[in-house]
């Protein structure tokens, strides 16, 4: 069996990707014809796997992971497309495995779904894992917030090495509570940014945030439950991001402030660098790491496809935002000014999406009603219309077929800078019509 489904499912990876690529067809090809073959696989690393799982925030930071221990001359394992489902995870894997099925790797960093992390835990019980944040995204999946806090923690549950959590999201925080044997380390935010990064309570009430201590409940599988228990205000952290400047920021970590440029550009990224250098901190060892190279190679990550992407388009810089839920959609507004730039937004509702479009109304959409913006598309793009109204924001043209849409943005806004706010189904839309046009990184 080992030696036929490798073959097959090279085979099967290599007909996809002449369809156009980006397919996890192989990988649940594989799954059926030799279910152990990921864990097999992935249990032949020395250092184990690494599972990066959250709200927001998961393609960036494996990115930067990556590129961390990299620096370190580690060789590690990711599942670059972004596909964060177990299938796609076994896609990546029959893409670097040779043909005797054998991975050459010191370290696997997946970047991993809420609930499909789960199953992924059950079957592959992580070294490591990072867990970034719980905020309202998808409720139509997941039925509550707290049922995604729940998922999280189960990942930790299977943890065998060292568990990263969030110091500043309480409802990653309280999971330190219920982890028994690895070891807790912290990611956090120096007071003076908190408020930059309001949990989902803050959002929605400003005293929420200690009400919600009293929930408990079950996750599948593990006798354990969050306890209502209060966090410390402000936990010892591994790395704490100490300020964001324009270029630059600063990191403290071992005692020490360092200040790096940074080519990543929106707050939220750079956040979230900071939960990248504590995990590929844990991961190679403090004590071994060289800081030096680890610094420059995070002054070097790009943002990942579609994450604050930067393409060029008639010779003016195009931005792609994803934005999938309030925190995020306020956080790209906030971190990219609209002055001085054309807009488009593209809204879907497709499954990867999520199908409840209603957290539209929890964003505030002041900030673009100088400039307006020009163009909305997407499945959902009357909804986002009817949202900027109530906001007395300026819209230009609405047209469902984003290809159209597109098009029509780019003659419109000749000579000046662009950005799209859009949503997961439409980023890859967009991507697939600029690749046309311009020079867009594949991912395959």
């Amino acid at each position: 069996m080992f030696s036929f489904s490798v073959p097959l499912g090279k085979l099967v990876r290599a007909l996809s990707r002449l369809r156009g690529g980006g397919s996890a067809l192989p990988g649940l090809v594989v799954e059926k014809i030799d279910p152990g073959f990921m864990q097999r696989t992935l249990a032949m690393l020395p250092q184990g796997v690494a599972v990066v799982s959250g709200t927001n925030g998961k393609t960036t930071t494996t990115k930067m992971v990556v590129e961390l221990l990299e620096s370190q001359g580690l060789k590690v394992f990711t599942n670059r497309t972004g596909s964060n489902f177990t299938r796609g995870v076994a896609a990546s894997l029959l893409g670097e495995v040779d043909w005797r099925g054998r991975l050459d790797a010191d370290v696997a960093v997946l970047e991993l779904d809420e609930a499909h992390a789960v199953h992924f835990v059950n079957q592959v019980p992580p070294r490591f894992s990072l867990l970034l944040n719980v905020l309202r995204d998808q409720l139509d999946r997941f039925g509550e917030i707290d049922k995604t806090a729940r998922l999280l923690q189960h990942i930790a549950a299977k943890t065998s090495g060292t568990v990263v959590l969030n110091r500043e999201d309480p409802r990653v925080a309280r999971i330190a509570a219920t982890v028994t044997g690895p070891e807790v380390l912290y990611f956090g935010l120096d007071e003076s940014l908190r408020s930059t990064f309001p949990n989902d309570d803050d959002m929605r009430a400003p005293h929420a945030a200690t009400a919600h201590g009293a929930a408990t409940a079950h996750v599948a599988g593990t006798a354990a439950a969050i306890p209502a228990v209060a966090v410390p205000t402000a936990p010892e952290a591994d790395v704490v991001l100490r300020r964001v400047g324009a270029e630059d920021a600063d990191f403290e970590f071992d005692g020490a402030t360092i200040t790096t440029h940074m080519k990543l550009r929106g707050v939220y990224n750079i956040f979230n660098a900071a939960a990248a250098l504590a995990l590929a901190r844990a991961i190679a060892g403090t004590g071994s790491t060289d800081t030096t190279k680890l610094v420059k190679a995070l002054s070097e990550v790009a943002p990942a496809f579609g994450r604050g992407e930067s393409l060029t388009v008639d010779g003016q810089p195009l931005e792609l935002v994803l934005v999938k839920n309030p925190s995020g959609f306020r956080l790209g507004l906030k971190s990219f000014p609209a002055k001085g730039y054309a807009s488009m937004i593209a809204i879907n509702d497709n499954y990867a999406d999520g199908r409840d479009m209603s957290w539209l109304w929890d964003v505030e959409f002041d900030s673009l009603r100088e400039d307006g913006v020009e163009v909305l598309t997407g499945v959902r793009a009357y909804d986002m219309a009817l949202r900027l109204q109530y906001d007395e924001v300026r819209i230009g043209a609405v047209d469902t077929d984003i290809p159209a849409a597109l098009a029509a943005f780019i003659r419109g806004s000749q000579g000046k800078p662009k950005r799209i706010f859009c949503t997961y189904t439409s980023m890859l839309a967009i991507r697939r019509e600029l690749a046309k046009i311009t020079t867009v990184e594949v991912v395959s």
